[in-house]
């Protein structure tokens, strides 16, 4: 099986599983079997920062997923997600290897500082903008009633925040979608683009996310799902953190707007983990979501150290804590190293996997889990991975123990694909 395997999904409800060491697939495939009725899956995903922290090339990512699939007989449809892209370059050498949904990241063209600006300041920071970004004036003014009690007031003041936060976010990532199609061979070729403006401080707001997916859309971006800024705390490695509730009545506003102008699908970014909130995101938009996992197969592949071999964990736990202040500069997190105790003073075998594994730790009734060890050791993955001594013990020990990691691997993921099914609406 080639990356010419891989095919455009649509609309159709889709995760992706991301493999940051390359042996994971035949764990995704399992509890997509078990539990992955109407899904599509995403098998080869990986960010170009991922890419540059594992050492692997677009090719190397697209041919190890490809290759589990074939061997363990997968015949149904799925995609190859070239995630966080930001340049003409991340395009050419995604497309090249065989990609067909391409999520383009324009985050370093966000102002992020732009929800503190007051009236003035915003005219003055619009004013400096490219003349490309007039488009405001055509929102101005208008009121927008879309289903249920979704309703978008575009203020003066909404408008000139929507323009001077992501205006020339904007510009950029249509001029990459222009990229992207001339690269893939025109607009009528099988391709398809995921847009992300998740990884900014400040939520996006509803008339941000009409005028960025209505933008883009005006100008042809072939546009399947969306991932905004969303209310709460999506960090890495833990569960949503937030008021559920009140997530799903925002998700139900974002949703209507994909509806309306789509439709397309509202994409989660930092998805992993994130269980105690997929059934209000599958209800929201009625079965049109993506939802996208990474490093949470690495925390698996740790578990797979922690049944065979406790001193490569212990090493690898220390190595992380050394990295940890280093590696985590890029991420959303906020476990600190004194959270949670080093290595020496766990005796315990299971203590330890639990301190720095363990997902449901210190849960208050109602409330998602929390781990500040599992975010130390997620965020440092490429450290270890590309660590001569532990990145090759840690890929010989789940070569010898592949049985073991993809059945950890399956549980984990079919908790996932549960919780997504239990707001799915029924046919």
């Amino acid at each position: 099986m080639s990356g010419s395997a891989c095919s455009t999904l649509g609309l159709k409800p889709s995760f992706g599983f991301g493999d940051r060491i390359g042996l994971a697939t035949p764990g995704h495939i399992r509890a997509m079997e078990r539990s992955g009725h109407g899904v599509a899956p995403i098998f080869p995903q990986q960010s170009i920062r991922e890419m540059s922290r594992t050492r692997r090339t677009p090719r190397q990512v697209m041919e190890d997923a490809c290759r589990a699939a074939e061997s363990l007989g997968w015949n149904q449809p799925m995609g190859a997600d070239a995630d966080h892209l930001k340049t003409n370059e991340d395009v050419e050498r995604t497309a090249e290897a065989g990609f067909t949904f391409f999520t383009i990241d324009p985050s370093d063209h966000v102002d992020e500082q732009a929800d503190g600006y007051d009236l003035g300041q915003l005219r003055e920071k619009v004013a400096a903008l490219d003349p490309s970004v007039s488009w405001m004036e055509n929102y101005q003014g208008q009121q927008i009633q879309l289903d249920g009690d979704t309703q978008i007031e575009f203020s003066e003041e909404a408008c000139l925040r929507a323009a001077a936060k992501y205006g020339p976010a904007i510009e950029h990532a249509c001029q990459l979608a222009g990229h992207i199609a001339q690269t893939c061979g025109g607009l009528d070729s099988d391709y398809e683009i995921e847009l992300s403006v998740d990884e900014t401080p400040h939520p996006t707001s509803l008339a941000e996310h009409y005028i960025i997916a209505d933008q883009c859309l005006q100008r042809g971006m072939k546009l399947v799902s969306l991932a905004p800024r969303f209310i709460g705390d999506f960090e890495k490695g833990i569960d949503f953190k937030g008021d559920v509730e009140e997530l799903e009545r925002s998700l139900n506003r974002h949703a209507a707007i994909a509806r309306a102008l789509g439709p397309y699908k509202l994409s989660l970014h930092s998805g992993s983990d994130k269980l105690s909130m997929y059934a209000s995101l599958a209800r929201a938009t009625q079965g049109r979501w993506h939802v996208k996992t990474a490093g949470t197969s690495y925390l698996e592949a740790l578990r797979v150290a922690a049944r065979h071999d406790v001193p490569l964990l212990r090493r690898i736990v220390t190595f992380s804590r050394e990295r940890f202040e280093q590696d985590k500069a890029t991420y959303h997190i906020s476990a600190k190293l004194s959270d949670v105790p080093p290595p020496e003073e766990i005796s315990d075998d299971e203590t330890l996997e639990e301190a720095y594994l363990g997902l449901w730790r210190n849960v208050p009734a109602g409330e998602g889990f929390t781990n500040p060890g599992r975010q130390i050791v997620h965020c440092t993955f490429g450290s270890v991975l590309t660590d001569a001594a532990l990145g090759t013990l840690l890929r010989q020990l789940l070569e010898a123990h592949q049985d073991t990691y993809t059945e950890v691997l399956a549980e984990h993921f079919i908790r996932h694909l549960d919780a997504l099914q239990a707001g799915m609406p029924t046919q």
